[in-house]
């Protein structure tokens, strides 16, 4: 079985979090996953979770987004 991480903590694992109020920006996440089809949370009880496999995608996305500045759609031609 493989450990899955709830949204709050991956946001909270990748620094995704609002500056302002210091809370991990899920907003964020559930963006990404309407412009990504490549992160799918596995959904338990309206939660969700992510696997190692998920948050490795996401840390790529958020590098190529945030430090190398990349637009969504370059990012998704990289992916």
């Amino acid at each position: 079985m493989e450990k899955l991480i709830s949204i709050s903590q991956v946001s909270k694992l990748l620094n995704i979090i609002n500056p302002k109020t210091e809370k991990p920006s899920n907003y964020t996440l559930r963006y990404w996953e309407k412009q990504f089809k490549q992160i799918k949370p596995i959904i338990i009880k309206k939660r969700r979770y992510y696997s190692e496999k998920q948050i490795n995608v996401i840390r790529l996305i958020k590098f190529l987004l945030k430090d190398k500045g990349m637009t969504i759609i370059g990012v998704k031609k990289v992916l």
